[in-house]
């Protein structure tokens, strides 16, 4: 099979196309074929072993995963002995940022694992991106116990966290002020926002509101920054570890301070949650943005692109053509 491998941390140009083995599905599992795949910051930050924690998990001085790739979107190959909630030939789509290997053309993931069958007349590029950035983003809902009616600030509204976090948010019943560049109000406008802030144009920090959760999507701010805009017990989450890993510290000391606090959740891998975006994806309630795609051939552009941090909503992979 065609693989992305990666033996050391680095650049993009780390990233070699070549061919490697097929695994073997073993009892339970499931062998995917894989026809699409994304590049996003789980499989940016593992390429890369920064920041230097994600070696606690993915191997101190080499990978131990050397082909990345945690979403992905195929149909069974094969089956493991014991299966008996999939078949062969089923179409799925999951996530696995353990194992990762959706990079290649055939990868196994657990019958019990983050792995769902795919809605109804989705494709596979489309179904490719549902989980990374969701679940992020319902991690931090979630933490922030966000409900019906609450004011919630998202600033980096169409990346993949942010573009999730909005749609989510709005599918609770929140109201939704989103943060993004003017040239993207209609797509924002589209999920069904409150208002769209330009910061091209304007200093969202400055405004004269407040909010029950600013939701950082992107980590360019700080709760420094934002503080101002929470209301009394407001809540600041962030996507980033924050400079000098401020977020984690904070989210320690703040809520012993019994004002407004920063929360840094750590999202938990359920396949109830695959599961819970299936459903919304089903109902039209949630869909993946994607920004471009590239043929696996082409992943180093992809990862590059990535990294400039410009990205909309998702950057897709075509593992393999569909026939």
């Amino acid at each position: 099979m065609r693989a992305a491998v990666y033996r050391h941390y680095g650049p993009p140009s780390f990233v070699h196309v070549e061919d490697a083995s097929p695994p073997v599905p073993e009892t339970g599992e499931l062998l995917v074929r894989v026809f699409a795949s994304t590049v996003n910051r789980t499989d940016c930050g593992f390429l890369s072993g920064k920041p230097r924690l994600v070696r606690l998990f993915s191997g101190l001085l080499a990978p131990r995963a050397t082909i990345l790739g945690c979403e992905f979107a195929g149909e069974v190959a094969d089956i493991g002995a014991g299966v008996g909630s999939f078949t062969v030939g089923q179409r799925v789509f999951g996530y696995n940022g353990v194992k990762f290997g959706g990079h290649a053309q055939y990868l196994t993931i657990s019958e019990t694992g983050l792995v769902a069958e795919l809605p109804p007349r989705l494709s596979y590029d489309e179904a490719a991106p549902i989980v990374e950035g969701a679940h992020y983003a319902l991690a931090m809902i979630r933490g922030a116990k966000v409900t019906v009616g609450q004011r919630v600030l998202v600033n980096g509204a169409t990346g993949a966290i942010g573009s999730a976090a909005v749609q989510l948010l709005v599918h609770l019943g929140a109201r939704v002020t989103a943060v993004c560049a003017g040239a993207h109000r209609a797509l924002v406008e589209s999920f069904g926002v409150d208002r769209v802030v330009d910061y091209t144009h304007e200093d969202f920090t400055a405004l004269d509101d407040t909010f029950d959760v600013v939701l950082d999507a992107v980590g360019k701010s700080s709760f420094g920054r934002c503080r101002r805009l929470l209301s009394p017990g407001g809540i600041y989450v962030s996507s980033e570890l924050g400079a000098l890993w401020q977020n984690p510290v904070l989210a320690l000391i703040t809520p012993l301070l019994r004002k407004k606090r920063v929360l840094f959740p750590i999202p938990k891998d359920t396949r109830a949650d695959v599961l819970f975006l299936q459903g919304l994806v089903e109902s039209g309630e949630f869909r993946p943005v994607i920004d471009r795609s590239y043929p696996l051939e082409q992943i180093r552009e992809a990862y590059e692109y990535v990294a400039v941090g410009q990205k909309i909503g998702n950057v897709v992979i075509r593992v393999r053509e569909v026939t």
